[in-house]
Parts: structure tokens; C-alpha cells; sequence
């Protein structure tokens, strides 16, 4: 990484599940409870359903860059219900994302030291942002079920741009809504989509968390850095 790079570095945007809240705590339940609707209750089926969405059963936590890990809520309804009519796939859309806003804001678990992060980035004079393939209202009422929607300047959801993550597109609506250029802003994410993200809109730093789903060695070949989680981020900027 190039630490000279760090100077030019006025805001940072985050990927939510996995990076400001864990992954797999906060969202097993849920999308067990997704699986067992769509299989009618039946546990063996809706057991496999969370295997197709990325969920590893020995291990017991979600792939990563899996469809549940990393993709929407849409990619979900047609991964598990590939041949229903568009009317019923909106249907599935809207139910799916509001269990998932409700549910997803009851049962966040926040990564450790998250609230004292945000404010040392806050005070360090950063402004900040959440992009995430959860839908805006996901991210918006998680953020206020935690207690941290005030350190927040923009929420981002796969329903805010045309496209979402892995595309450019939510990091450019936040250099946008901030007046900054995007090498003016540093991503941090979980996933592979989240560095691609960056990459594509020519950020100015990609930052790997290994507080997701994903290993050391699947983030190095993509990020600036890797980093244990976002806590090491202060440190981070003030040594630069």
C-alpha cells in the first residue's frame, strides 16, 4: 500500500454485514427463517436452500462471496425461486426486504469497538457512509437500532443506485452527495464485491476486513490493505 495515498483520504465508506456487523450472528436466523418460508416448512429442503445461498453447514458460517453473504435480496428470490411469474418475484422482493429491515435491525450483533471506530473517524475528521446490498431502509434502521445513525452521512442500499455492489455506482452517489472525487474516498468491505467496487470507481483506498467472511488471502490480491477489522482504521489514518 502506499501510505502517501493516506493525505488525500477525506471520507470512508463501509459495507455494513460483516464489516460493521457480524455476519454470521446477526444473520443466520434470519435467513434460516427466509429458507423455511420458501420451502414450505419443510427443514430438509429449507437446509438446502441455505447451502445454495452460501451457507457452509461444517463450518458453520457463509461462504464468502456467496449469494447470501454478498448479493440482494432480488439475487436471493431468484437463486431460490427461479420460476415464479415477475408478479410473484416482486411479491417475494417486498416481503423479503421488509423482514429483512425489521429483522435485520433486531438482531444486529455490532463488530467490537465499532461506536469508539466511528467516533475516533469522526473526530479525525472523516466523513463517513454505509453501502451495502441490503436495502437503504435495511441499513438506515440498523444504524438507528445500534445507536449510531448520527456518524453516518449517507446510507446506501442496493435499492438507493441503478446498480449495486460490485458496481461503481454507490461509491460514486457518496463522492457525489459529498462533492468529493472518489480518490478522495476509502472503501472498506468484507467481500470481493466490496474492493471491486472501489476499484471500479477509482477510489482512493480499498480496504479488507477479515471481520467477515472472507480470508487474508482471498482480500490481499485486491485491497491496499487487510485489516483485522474496522477498529485498526484510526490507527491506521494517524500513522499516516
Amino acid at each position: 500500500m502506499a501510505l502517501r495515498s493516506l493525505g488525500a483520504i477525506k471520507a470512508i465508506l463501509f459495507d455494513k454485514d460483516g464489516t460493521l456487523v457480524d455476519f454470521d450472528r446477526t444473520w443466520f436466523g434470519i435467513s434460516k427463517e427466509l429458507a423455511r418460508r420458501s420451502s414450505g416448512g419443510d427443514e430438509a429442503k429449507a437446509r438446502a436452500l441455505l447451502d445454495k445461498g452460501g451457507y457452509d453447514w461444517a463450518a458453520r458460517h457463509f461462504r464468502a462471496n456467496s449469494v447470501i453473504a454478498a448479493g440482494t435480496v432480488e439475487d436471493i428470490v431468484d437463486l431460490w425461486h427461479p420460476d415464479v411469474s415477475r408478479d410473484d418475484r416482486a411479491a417475494l422482493i417486498r416481503e423479503y426486504n421488509d423482514y429483512c429491515v425489521h429483522e435485520g435491525a433486531r438482531a444486529a450483533v455490532a463488530v467490537d469497538g465499532l461506536r469508539e471506530t466511528l467516533e475516533a473517524l469522526r473526530d479525525q475528521g472523516y466523513s463517513l457512509g454505509i453501502a451495502t446490498n441490503d436495502s437503504e431502509a435495511g441499513a438506515r434502521a440498523t444504524a438507528e437500532a445500534l445507536g449510531l445513525t448520527a456518524l453516518f452521512h449517507s446510507f446506501i442500499g442496493y435499492d438507493t443506485v441503478p446498480r449495486p455492489k460490485p458496481h461503481p455506482d454507490p461509491l460514486l452517489f457518496f463522492a457525489e452527495k459529498l462533492g468529493l472525487e472518489p480518490r478522495q474516498i476509502a472503501m472498506v468491505g468484507d467481500n470481493l464485491h466490496d474492493l471491486e467496487t472501489a476499484h471500479a470507481a477509482g477510489a482512493g483506498l480499498a480496504v479488507g476486513v477479515l471481520s467477515g467472511n472472507s480470508p487474508r488471502d482471498a482480500l490481499e490480491p485486491h485491497a491496499d490493505v487487510v485489516l483485522d477489522s474496522v477498529a485498526d482504521l484510526p490507527g491506521l489514518f494517524a500513522a499516516g
